[in-house]
């Protein structure tokens, strides 16, 4: 699984590269189904394809079967005492999941393996990061760096979002990352609560199949 790559101790995820033939049940609960009912094509693939690889990974943690019916945020509502994070990009989904007494937070993105749009580009990066990814591009070109940002900062977002005092802009993190070992820093920039760890994630990376990957973690205080 690609999605291993990427993971923290104490999580564990499952994927798949495309989803099962439109003949094949779905396996989704009534509440997620009802979700997609009225939803396209495509939703309705990414949706029940991610279902899946959730329930897996549940199942992997021990727990019998359970739902993961979006949230009041849109966010996956997971049961009690699980963190989780669910992704999907063209040709790719994936879901982790840890008990949260393990990992109190967890995020993971996965993007396609192509730049960014130079506009878009612009609007993710703080003038660190742009001289940081010049660097990157020049001596490590193989790999889309933007895109990666892209995805590290999903992947922060996710992690942090019930912890942060509002909503998270791309300008409000920092990543730094280490071509060599596929990991990545990625340091918070607004104000941050104080009886909360402070906000500097380390994070993972990984390329494969066309796909980017990233996850990040909040690990529970020493």
């Amino acid at each position: 699984m690609l999605i291993e790559h990427v993971l923290p101790p104490h999580a564990v995820g499952e994927d798949a590269l495309g989803d099962p033939p439109a003949t094949a049940p779905n396996g989704l609960f009534p509440i997620e189904e009802r979700e997609i009912a009225h939803a396209g094509e495509k939703r309705r693939r990414e949706f029940t394809t991610a279902r899946q690889c959730a329930h897996r990974a549940l199942t992997r943690l021990g727990l019998p079967p359970t739902p993961v019916p979006p949230g009041p945020t849109g966010a996956p509502a997971w049961p009690l005492g699980i963190t989780g994070s669910i992704t999907h990009c063209d040709g790719y989904r994936a879901a982790a999941v840890a008990h949260s007494a393990d990992l109190p937070h967890l995020g993971i993105d996965a993007e396609p393996h192509a730049p960014l749009p130079a506009a878009v580009r612009a609007g993710i990066t703080t003038p660190t990061e742009r001289t940081h990814l010049q660097d990157l591009d020049a001596t490590h070109p193989d790999i889309p760096w933007d895109r990666l940002l892209f995805s590290a900062k999903e992947s922060v977002y996710k992690t942090c979002a019930p912890l942060a005092p509002r909503p998270l802009q791309f300008d409000d993190a920092e990543i730094t990352f280490t071509p060599t070992t596929g990991t990545f820093i990625a340091r918070l920039l607004l104000p941050w609560p104080a009886d909360v760890p402070a906000p500097v994630l380390p994070g993972r990376w990984h390329a494969s199949h066309g796909i980017l990957l990233t996850a990040t973690t909040l690990p529970r205080p020493a």
